[in-house]
């Protein structure tokens, strides 16, 4: 086939190995598959699966270091790029095929501001006139959907939120307007609205520019809604392909089939008003000043909660949803007392908004937290035994190793992952398994009171499930009182027995979870339904009856 008829890419037979401590796992095997100009293949399947490592093999990413290729081809434009040298690999990445990955936190400079690490793209690309660089940043960021972008230039990635960041790097990956855009989880961490906006931009930029999309995503809905074609992977295998259409209407794998079937069941727990309180907040709020200028004079505010109250029971769970940056995960992060905030907190009646690190300690072990990115959450240096043991060393230091690893082991098992792996690092497990190890970490100390920020949303439909059966079965079991803050509305449905919903800072709509999603007061509230559920909403947001 000549190199003008050949597809955009296409892969041939690949089988992809990795060696370590003289032993060699077979993590892809036998992959093949082809994408046309213009048209989109969404690479679905269970973390581990071997999608995201068949999409980096594509422009080598892997390295040679630790990554073989027993067998195989790549072809880009007709051009074999598996043994392409680096040279030729430098001028394709970042020009003719560009990548988000799953997590930003670790993609993004924390260092740089968000306006430098944009620019740097454009300049490293030809784009040499700065002012219309500044100007190219500000439509870039405009695109993606970030607020007010002429504010944001000067924020360093911690400042944003995990949705922010995401925009960022989709910003940062569209900005040469590429052949092929390589999207792994690339709306993971955004809200249903965002979400929507970001894979409408997508699909627009697509039609635009003939590019292609190779979409590797768990949410089945997305796949849906903006995939041609669908390969459905396991363990390392393609298992089914074809048009969208075609396998999910008429599946012919058992397991394309389970995927389908899989969705967060069941009810959350009946409201219990005789529950003891377990946290309260009154009127917190959490404001980062604006400064500016040369004397760094604070000349506003960026008001992240704004006088938010709340209570949370034992053996209830507390649902925040709401956009990306509207102060969900800094109301959480306010009310365990790991940022300054203004307002009464109190934990089983005792006030704790006074308390400095040292009072705080002996609390840490009752009041615990599973961030949104595992794998900035997780030290690459330590084992999974030593991760998941970290706070029971710190709270229980006389405590014996063996009793120690007996916990571990048991948190493992709890979270589906194998107790065997405990001696593995976090770099040898997906982004779905990584989460797993963090919810592990918090279960081992068996808190009363539980931050989870978007606890699932790295992870795979069936997956999602099953976590939300062990954190509904824990629950039960220990009596835990939940904060789940999430953008995945079906989830929350099934785990919230009360709801708030916030916007910029502010609680929107509150109440029993029950009334919420089925009477929702407030426009905003139906527009979030709306795009959660596929409700038809009009402009304003009302969801159409």
């Amino acid at each position: 086939m000549s190199k003008e008829n050949a597809p955009l890419v296409e892969v041939r037979n690949l089988t992809i190995a990795f060696h370590q401590g003289g032993k060699e796992t077979v993590a892809v095997q036998n992959v093949s598959f082809s994408l046309e100009r213009g048209r989109t293949l969404a690479l679905v399947g269970e973390s581990g699966s071997g999608k995201s490592i068949t999409a980096l093999s594509i422009v080598r990413l892997l390295g040679l270091t630790s990554a073989t290729y027993p067998t195989g081809e790549i072809f880009w434009k007709g051009e074999e790029l598996l043994h392409a040298d680096e040279a030729r690999l430098r001028a394709v990445r970042g020009n003719e095929i560009t990548m988000v990955f799953q997590e930003p936190m670790t993609s993004l400079n924390p260092l740089h501001s968000i306006e430098k690490q944009v620019g740097e793209i454009l300049r490293l690309h030809g784009l040499t006139d700065e002012a219309k660089v500044h100007t190219r940043i500000i439509e870039l960021l405009t695109e993606v959907g970030i607020p007010e972008p002429e504010t944001r230039l000067g924020a360093y990635p911690h400042q944003l939120s995990g949705g922010q960041r995401q925009r960022v790097m989709i910003a940062m990956a569209l900005a040469n307007r590429p052949d092929l855009f390589i999207a792994d989880e690339p709306t993971t961490a955004l809200d249903v609205t965002v979400q929507a906006q970001i894979l409408k931009l997508l699909k627009e930029l697509q039609q635009q520019l003939g590019m292609a999309m190779l979409f590797i995503t768990h949410d089945l809905g997305i796949v849906r809604k903006i995939a041609d074609d669908v390969a459905v992977m396991q363990k390392g295998r393609i298992v089914e392909a074809g048009p969208v259409a075609q396998v999910f209407g008429a599946p012919q794998h058992d397991y394309t089939k389970m995927l389908l079937a899989a969705e967060p069941k069941g009810e959350p727990p009946l409201p219990n008003p005789s529950a003891p309180v377990v946290v309260t907040g009154d009127d917190v709020k959490v404001w980062f000043p604006i400064k500016r200028g040369l004397m760094r004079k604070t000349v506003g505010h960026i008001k992240a909660v704004d006088g938010i109250t709340l209570s949370v029971r034992e053996g209830e769970t507390l649902g925040v949803v709401g956009e990306s940056g509207s102060g969900k995960t800094t109301l959480g992060l306010a009310l365990l007392r790991l940022i300054r905030s203004e307002g009464p907190i109190a934990f089983l009646g005792k006030r704790i908004d006074g308390f400095n690190s040292g009072e705080m300690r002996p609390l840490r072990r009752e009041m615990q937290v599973v961030f949104q990115d595992p794998y900035g959450s997780l030290s690459p240096r330590m084992s999974i035994a030593d991760i998941v043991a970290e706070g029971l060393t710190i709270q229980f230091p006389d405590m014996r190793e063996a009793e120690r690893r007996d916990i571990v082991a048991r948190a493992l098992y709890d979270t589906g992952l194998d107790p065997a792996a405990m001696d593995r690092y976090p770099h040898e497990f997906s982004g779905g398994q990584r989460q797993r190890i963090a919810i592990a970490r918090a279960m081992a100390l068996e808190p009363r009171f539980v931050v989870l920020d978007e606890p699932t949303s790295a992870l795979d439909m069936s997956v999602q499930a099953q976590i939300v059966d062990l954190l509904r079965e824990l629950q039960a079991r220990r009596k835990l009182a939940y904060m789940f803050i999430s953008h995945d509305l079906k989830v929350v449905r099934a785990l919230a027995s009360d709801l708030i919903v916030m916007r910029h800072g502010k609680v929107v709509e509150s109440g029993a979870a029950a009334d919420v999603f089925s009477n929702p007061k407030s426009d905003y509230t139906r527009a979030l339904f709306a795009a959660a559920f596929n409700i038809e909403a009009d402009a304003s947001g009302v969801v159409a009856q």
